[in-house]
């Protein structure tokens, strides 16, 4: 049973994150879910995830930005896993600002 219900709510976060229609909304549900670290945290690793598909060497990465040598490894293994998250949201941003 708890199972079913951990989906149910992962399933309402989903549906959260897509109701979302600017990057005011974006920052306040952000503000209301997580504490200031962990924002700096994922603006961080997003930035990784960037630099590295941009071709920048994991010591590069990890020295522009502050972030662990474990942090660019988890984020690069990440970047070239098959989820595809970074990836989408990297092409998506890259498209905006073209």
């Amino acid at each position: 049973m708890r199972e079913s219900q951990e989906n149910a709510e992962l399933e309402r976060l989903l549906e959260a994150l897509v109701s979302l229609r600017t990057k005011e909304e974006a920052r306040a549900l952000l503000h209301d879910l997580f504490t200031p670290r962990e924002v700096a945290d994922l603006s961080q690793r997003l930035e990784v995830a960037r630099l590295l598909a941009a071709g920048t060497s994991y010591v590069e990465v990890s020295h522009a930005t502050g972030a662990s040598s474990t942090t660019v490894s988890r984020v690069s293994k990440c970047l070239n896993g098959d989820a595809g998250g970074y990836r989408t949201v990297l092409a998506r941003l890259s498209d905006d600002a073209s």
